[in-house]
Parts: structure tokens; sequence; C-alpha cells
């Protein structure tokens, strides 16, 4: 009877709803394609930081009402949990998760959030210097309007909104250097654990908890 129950046990659960899957590769490739953009031609990487933005919105509502494994209080560790599974990971003995890592689970928080200000500011910016997008109404005109003249023949003005294009600037690179840390991260995990994540995030399926291992209590 034990061998047949063993038998009959699935090698793999699904994991990652199909929301999930599909916002996880299309928010991939909106932030690239923003990003390599930069602007030229202005309508890309304007409409491409719009897809960035809604993503982003229905993410955050998705993990608060989403199944299990997509929801924030199924993956959102401590800050010493993420650590200690890092420090377990790079020898090659962190345990086994079937939704997200600590460790991962602070990724998508980190990129949540740098995604947020990249996409806000950029949505900021376009308001400021072109007055248009759905901030225009609040930042375009007053700001536009009060944009300094110059008080010299020849004297070079700072550009409207020119704090807020840095801070856009600096969130968009911190997100491409998470995005590669992240990418690190899954060939890591992938090879300690002799599983393909970015199959697993195509299909949704994952290889099924061995019951005679010591799976981590997110699991």
């Amino acid at each position: 009877m034990a061998a047949l129950t063993e038998k009959r046990r699935p090698t793999e659960v699904r994991v990652w709803d199909p929301f999930v899957r599909i916002a996880h590769w299309l928010l991939a490739a909106a932030f690239l394609v923003s990003y390599l953009t930069e602007g030229k031609p202005q309508w890309l990487h304007v409409w491409s930081g719009y897809l960035v933005a809604a993503i982003v919105v229905l993410r955050i509502v998705w993990g608060l009402v989403g199944p299990r494994h997509a929801r924030f209080a199924d993956f959102v560790p401590s800050p010493r949990a993420a650590l200690r599974y890092l420090a377990d990971l790079v020898r090659l003995r962190a345990p086994r998760h079937l939704g997200h890592s600590p460790a991962g689970g602070a990724m998508i928080v980190a990129l949540i959030l740098s995604l947020s200000i990249t996409a806000g500011t950029g949505i900021a910016l376009l308001a400021i210097r072109e007055n248009q997008g759905p901030l225009a109404p609040w930042l375009g005109g007053q700001v536009v309007a009060a944009a300094p003249t110059p008080s010299k023949p020849g004297e070079r003005v700072p550009k409207p909104g020119r704090m807020v294009k840095e801070v856009h600037e600096l969130f968009s690179n911190l997100t491409l250097l998470l995005v590669g840390f992240h990418v690190l991260g899954v060939a890591v995990a992938s090879f300690a654990h002799r599983e393909n994540l970015v199959r697993a995030m195509i299909t949704g399926r994952k290889r099924a908890p061995d019951p005679s291992a010591r799976q981590a209590a997110a699991e």
C-alpha cells in the first residue's frame, strides 16, 4: 500500500497562478523596453513606463487578495531570515521553499519599491517637462510657469524637474542592479535545489515537496 501511495503521489504541484507568471514576464519586458529607450522614441518610453506602473499596482493588489503563494503574507521575511537564507544558499545548504524563499521575498519587496519610485518619478517628470500625463493638472502648468529664466546672457538655467529626473535615473539604475542580483539568485537557487526556477515561472509548476525531507515552514 505504501508503494502504491508513493507511486500515485504527484511529482509536481502548481505554485504560481497565471497572473503572477504573466505579470512577472510582462513587467520584465516593460522595464527593459523603458530602460533601453530612455525617451527615444518618447512614446515608447512613456507607454512602457505606464505599463510598469500598472503592473506594479496590480501586483500589490494581488499580493493582498491573490492565492496563497502570491500573497505578501506568505513570503515577506524579516531581514534576519533573508540574510540567514542567503548565507545558507552560498554554502548550498539553504532549505528549499515551495513558494518564494526569504531572499526571493525580500527581492520582490525591493523591486516593487524601486519600480514604484521609478515609475512615479517618471510620470511626475513627464508632467513637469511636457505638461502631459495624469499628473499634468497638478504639476505641469504650475511648475512650467514658475520655471526660472536666465538673468545673464549665456547663463545656463536648470531645467524644471531636475531633482525629479535625478531620482528617476537613480532608481531606474538601482532597479537594473536589483534585476541582476535577482537573476544571479535564481541561478544559484536553481543549482542548489536541482530545480529549474525559470521553467517554474513559465509553467507555474514546481517539484512536489518530499515528505521524507525537512521542508521549510512556508511549504
